[in-house]
């Protein structure tokens, strides 16, 4: 069973983390970096061609991770394959000893460094769920029966911060009922406001992951407020990134960090950091963590 599956059907307070990765082939020291959280973190996504920006594959990182004695989150988008390519990934997935999926839509190819690619988007997320859940029951999307049928965790996607709310829970709605069973959410810097998405959405009973993105800058905090949708950095935390040298910035960050998955804690189940990057500083939010 997957790892991250048992800890959440426990009631344990599980953490995840993000690795993305590279453009090219040299992968060692993403594995580097993942090697120094093991143990430490429940399981770590693999994003899946990130940002549209062309990338080493995250299903072959998940199976260096797995092979490590990590547990991954393959990410899997619509964007880049038809049904018949992600049912196949899925099933692969499966086989190579992957459980968790997280099922995403994916950024637009005009957004990445391959603005001319076509999109695919032959099923969007809540689609992808459904098929993922089918092939547990042992059938694929149109209903052929499979030679062994795979058991995956099937995670999504939902954003806690953006006005109005409501559509944003009716598609929870339909994710969970397409098969998702556990969630991670858009970055969080506003700790009132998640605790407001929480309550609306407790009786869902499906176990939520409050996204935690490490602030660079606050050039960068100021870019998620005008360009990510849903997000907002409060602007004492962008005067506080701001107040600070460049040689302290990841200091400061790690601060913030942990200052907020504190306050995060009684709310959700779990955590997920997006260290963007900055692997090599997870390890000093973790120790900053009570997470006894």
């Amino acid at each position: 069973m997957s790892l991250l599956k048992e800890k959440l059907e426990k009631g344990d307070f599980v953490v995840t983390s993000e690795i993305g990765p590279p453009k090219g082939v040299n992968i060692e020291p993403y594995l580097e970096e993942a090697d120094k959280l093991k143990g430490k973190v429940t399981a770590i996504n693999v994003t899946d061609i990130q940002s549209a920006v062309m990338r080493l594959g995250s299903l072959a990182v998940c199976h260096l991770l797995k092979e490590r004695g990590i547990e991954p989150v393959y990410q899997l988008v619509t964007r880049d394959r038809n049904r018949l390519a992600l049912q196949s990934d899925l099933l692969s997935a499966y086989v190579l000893g992957i459980e968790n999926v997280l099922c995403l839509t994916g950024d637009h190819p005009v957004l990445g460094d391959h603005p001319q690619a076509k999109p695919v988007y032959d099923l969007d997320s809540v689609q992808l769920l459904k098929a993922a859940k089918s092939l547990n029951e042992g059938e694929d999307m149109v209903g052929n029966p499979l030679e062994g049928r795979p058991q995956l965790f099937l995670g999504a996607v939902v954003n806690p911060g953006i006005e109005p709310l409501e559509p944003q829970i009716i598609k929870m709605k339909k994710k969970i009922s397409a098969g998702a069973q556990f969630f991670q959410t858009q970055p969080v810097y506003e700790v009132d406001k998640f605790a407001r998405f929480v309550e609306k959405v407790k009786d869902l009973g499906v176990p939520i992951l409050a996204g935690v993105v490490l602030l660079k800058s606050a050039k960068m905090a100021k870019y998620m407020n005008e360009n990510v949708s849903g997000v907002n950095v409060p602007q004492e935390l962008i005067e506080e990134m701001a107040s600070v040298s460049k040689e302290d910035r990841p200091k400061k960050s790690v601060e913030i960090a942990v200052r907020l998955i504190k306050k995060l804690k009684p709310l959700c189940q779990g955590i997920h950091i997006m260290p963007l990057g900055w692997d090599r500083y997870v390890p000093d939010i973790l120790k900053g963590i009570d997470l006894a």
